[in-house]
């Protein structure tokens, strides 16, 4: 349902996110960026809805032998083409005690 102020201005009620950054694989690119999580769920929510789609923010797309292909301030991944997503807050190196 919309709302209108008294100048004609249309509300729709808006879904508040939270942007996680990660990591994103597809199997031709590597893209570090802003994944848009809703309030109190987690990415793999994000990525199990309805929608074909999975928005992100902040992009930097890489080819797998890790050259800078395209910067971008958005852009639209088709999930179908995610191989995996790694938040970039639990990433460890490798030899970091677990």
């Amino acid at each position: 349902m919309f709302e209108f102020d008294e100048k004609g201005k249309i509300f729709t009620n808006v879904v508040t996110k939270i942007a996680v950054p990660c990591i994103v694989y597809t199997p031709t690119q590597k893209i570090i960026c802003q994944v848009h999580v809703r309030r109190d769920e987690r990415i793999k929510d994000e990525l199990n809805r309805d929608e074909r789609f999975l928005a992100v923010t902040e992009a930097a797309i890489y080819d797998l032998e890790g050259r800078l292909l395209y910067e971008t301030d958005f852009v639209a991944l088709n999930k179908a083409h995610v191989l995996w997503v790694l938040p970039q807050q639990d990433m460890k190196k490798a030899g970091d005690e677990a």
